[in-house]
């Protein structure tokens, strides 16, 4: 990524800062490490951040049927999951972990066709339980596995992750023209890409989640379509002793068009939620621009999507 202001002093003691208690948590056994920084998460980061009133306020958004323990519950585990998720990625050790995971489910047979026959696979997930733990479970079973990724704001800070996702496994597609022209080589080529796709999308549209209207993009459909690519739903679920995973698999998306199979995306996703409400990262604004002037752009999108496929048939 081009730099197109230097980076001021602040800016590289606020990198600074970030990257300190990760150093300091590295200094622990594995074992010990984890736990460590889902407590820290918890009771120091989650409530000086905000955190926990805006898991609160998304429960109580698309959730008032929990109870105040199921929700006290939830503002404990959320952010807890977060801190495991974040030293994993800076852990060496995380690899010995997932990589043996346990993978299965309808859509294993599937992959395992795709990749014999040299076509593209398209792994779409979200934040929830473990995407990294996903992903060297993938790569174990033989999968070429890209990622797309967004870099952090903070340019120090940025270097330090990007460092550690690449330790993990490249390639990796930085968000923009350049990784977007990396991805597609990738794709044409057979390759398999992982894709999280369940952030508030500015470009997206409103589409359901646990029944509200939440900004969703249709680009990841759109490229499994335009490549002939598979887009499996997989989920990297954490599980009991909070060190291991189970990756499940799910069958492939029937290819149709865009807007229906992103919101079988989301159906499911939603539906796997349900099942681990301590496994989804329910830090996110995921519902922040449902309404609203983006809502009613991407309303008309899908009117006019809509429209067009009664007229094609």
């Amino acid at each position: 990524m081009q730099e197109t202001t230097p980076i001021s002093l602040k800016e590289r003691l606020i990198g600074a800062a970030l990257v300190a208690p990760i150093r300091l948590a590295r200094g622990l056994p594995y074992r010990w490490r984890l736990p460590f920084v889902a407590w820290l998460t918890t009771w120091i980061v989650a409530p000086l951040a905000g955190y926990r009133r805006r898991i609160r306020a998304n429960l109580a958004f698309v959730r008032p049927d929990l109870s105040s323990q199921e929700v006290r519950h939830l503002m404990r585990k959320v952010p807890g999951n977060a801190g495991r998720n974040m030293i994993e990625l800076y852990s060496p050790e995380f690899s010995d972990y997932a990589r043996p995971s346990v993978v299965a489910g309808p859509g294993l047979d599937d992959i395992r066709a795709a990749r014999e026959a040299g076509r593209p696979v398209i792994f779409i997930t979200g934040h929830f339980g473990s995407f990294n733990a996903a992903r060297l479970a993938m790569i174990e079973q033989g999968f070429n596995m890209g990622v797309f990724y967004r870099p952090m704001a903070n340019r120090p800070f940025n270097a330090h992750y990007v460092d550690a996702m690449a330790n993990l496994s490249e390639p990796m597609f930085e968000q923009g023209r350049r990784g977007m022209m990396q991805m597609v080589k990738h794709l044409r080529g057979g390759g398999v890409l992982a894709i999280l796709n369940d952030l508030n999308a500015h470009d997206g549209v409103p589409l359901d989640f646990f029944g509200q209207p939440a900004m969703t993009s249709l680009a990841t459909a759109e490229m499994a379509l335009k490549f002939d690519a598979l887009l499996v739903p997989v989920w990297g679920l954490r599980a009991e002793d909070g060190l291991h995973f189970n990756i499940q698999v799910e069958a492939p998306i029937p290819a149709s068009d865009a807007l229906s199979m992103t919101r079988e995306f989301n159906r499911r996703l939603e539906a796997a939620v349900r099942e681990n409400m301590d496994q989804w990262f329910w830090i996110h604004r995921r519902w922040k621009d449902g309404t609203g002037p983006l809502a009613e752009r991407g309303s008309k999108i899908i009117e006019d999507m809509e429209s067009g496929a009664k007229g094609a048939s």
